[in-house]
């Protein structure tokens, strides 16, 4: 989705996994500690990105309020307004297939089995900032990137 919407905006697209995969194939071991550093180095480049006025979407699951606050401190250090979007799916059997058939290719990071997206959903803070949330559930990947393009294009 982050992809899409970059593209279809001229964005700059940013995505946490794809950071991990990199200092994963480093040689770094998987743990908390190159979470954060993924979230900080995506910071870093979304903060250059900012300076030069492009627009940045982040594709990251900022499940938690310190993840979200690396968002809010590159918006604070370079003016820019700030929009937090979740991207859920009502309905689990849906999210449940679309995760057993999806691959992006990330030999390090992995997908999530149906089981960790499950601990994650238990363990996901509630968000103290506005959110756009939108349910992809029953819409095709272009109609949630349009509907998103439409409503972040009216801000």
């Amino acid at each position: 989705m982050a992809e899409i919407i970059a593209a279809s905006t001229g964005s700059v697209h940013l995505s946490i996994d794809a950071v991990e995969e990199s200092l994963l194939a480093c040689g770094l071991p998987a743990g908390w500690e190159v979470g954060v550093a993924a979230y900080e180095a995506a910071r870093a480049m979304a903060e250059q990105n900012l300076r030069l006025g492009h627009d940045v979407v982040v594709d990251a699951v900022n499940d938690s309020d310190e993840a979200r606050q690396t968002w809010r401190t590159a918006a604070s250090r370079t003016g820019a307004r700030i929009e937090f979007v979740y991207l859920m799916i009502s309905d689990a059997r849906e999210h449940e297939r679309r995760l057993r058939g999806r691959d992006r290719g990330l030999t390090h990071v992995g997908e999530p089995t149906w089981s960790d997206v499950q601990r994650r959903r238990a363990d996901y803070a509630a968000w103290s900032d506005e959110v756009v949330e939108f349910d992809t559930a029953a819409r095709t990947a272009d109609e949630v990137a349009d509907a998103l393009a439409a409503h972040l294009g009216a801000k």
